[in-house]
Order: C-alpha cells, then sequence, then structure tokens
C-alpha cells in the first residue's frame, strides 16, 4: 500500500509557473510507474505526464509539452511537476497517481493503483 499526498497547487497566472509535488509513504519505490492526471471541470480525467522511479524517461502528453516537466527526488520519495507558460486551459484538480512498473501505456489511469486526493491549481487570465 502506497499513501500519495500532492502539495504545491494553488492560484497561477497565466505565462507564470507552479510546482506540484508529490510525496509517496514509503522508500520502496524501485518497481513503481508515477503519473500526473488532471480533471477540469465538466471533462474527463486526462493523463499530463509520467516517469518511472527507477531509469524511467519521464513523457508529457501533447498538451503540456514543452511547458511541464516531470521529475523525481529520491532522497525525500517524491516526484513534481514543474508546469511552465501556464494557460487557462490547464485549470482542473491534479491528481499524483502510482502502479507497479508495467510496460503499459502510462496514460492509462486504469492501470494505476495508488492515487492522492488531488491539489487545485486555478490559472487566471
Amino acid at each position: 500500500q502506497i499513501q500519495l499526498t500532492e502539495s504545491g497547487g494553488g492560484l497561477g497566472q497565466a505565462g507564470g509557473s507552479l510546482r506540484l509535488s508529490c510525496a509517496a509513504s514509503t522508500h520502496s519505490l524501485s518497481s513503481i510507474d508515477f503519473g500526473w492526471f488532471r480533471r477540469a471541470p465538466g471533462k474527463e480525467r486526462e493523463f499530463v505526464a509520467g516517469i518511472a522511479w527507477i531509469g524511467g524517461v519521464p513523457s508529457q502528453s501533447d498538451s503540456v509539452k514543452g511547458r511541464f516537466t516531470m521529475s523525481r527526488e529520491a532522497a525525500k520519495n517524491t516526484v513534481h511537476l514543474q508546469m511552465n507558460n501556464l494557460k487557462p486551459e490547464d485549470t482542473a484538480i491534479y491528481y499524483c497517481a502510482a502502479r507497479p512498473r508495467s510496460v503499459g501505456p502510462r496514460d492509462n489511469a486504469d492501470t494505476y493503483r495508488y492515487w492522492g486526493p488531488g491539489t487545485q491549481v486555478t490559472v487566471s487570465s
């Protein structure tokens, strides 16, 4: 069982930056993939970015590529989502998720077993 806790959400301005963090409750993450998803009002949940804890190259959705970057901080059992050049359409609840390492597509939310409670990001124009 892995508990995930997000932090860093809040209000941002268009063109600005925010950084989200997701702390895991365990050090045993070598076989874990992490992902960030978001749900905007009235829309379905959407994959944002993903990374394998060990040796993984981060990936992003087309909607955030070039603006958002996912990374990990091993000493703190934490993954981050650096969000630059924010847009109003980035407004959503952002969720951190984790799953046993898989070769399946990272953007499949159904494959993630553990979820954080979410953190609200609101971007003003």
